[in-house]
């Protein structure tokens, strides 16, 4: 601490018993002791609380450190969910959509020849059911020998 050696503590001891003289020396000696005492331990104290605030301050940036690492771990994971949730909706679902902006109102249908109507709303029935261009053969070549049209 004050980095002094044997020759430089037995001239303070030699001049502490020219001043003090042999009847007060070890009394003022243990005094001396006994503030050193006091001085390491207020030393240890700071040094310790000194050290629990850096440790703290570590483990807050571990902690921070740590958070920023799981969220870069799990953003990919979760944009890989949303697009597995995505390719698992069902597809009928976009088709319906799609089948009900193409649809003809049944108040648009109400001005047309019976026949016409009934052939619209088929058609309407065999896109929304999915069988789109294999139904549309079939069907209409079965009306065609009726032709009152």
């Amino acid at each position: 601490m004050f980095d002094l050696g044997w020759s430089e503590l037995l001239l303070i001891a030699v001049i502490a018993l020219v001043v003090v003289g042999p009847r007060d020396l070890p009394r003022m000696m243990r005094t001396a002791g006994q503030y050193m005492a006091k001085a390491r331990k207020v030393a240890r104290e700071f040094q310790a609380t000194f050290d629990e605030l850096a440790r703290e301050t570590e483990v807050e940036e571990l902690r921070r450190e740590v958070a920023s690492l799981k969220s870069e771990a799990t953003a990919p994971l979760s944009e890989m969910r949303k697009d597995l949730d995505k390719a698992m909706q069902p597809p009928s679902s976009a088709a319906d959509k799609q089948a009900g902006s193409a649809a003809i109102p049944e108040t648009q249908l109400d001005g047309l020849p019976e026949e016409m109507a009934d052939q619209i709303r088929e058609t309407q029935e065999l896109e929304q059911s999915g069988d789109g261009e294999d139904g549309a053969d079939e069907k209409p070549a079965s009306k065609a020998p009726k032709g009152d049209v």
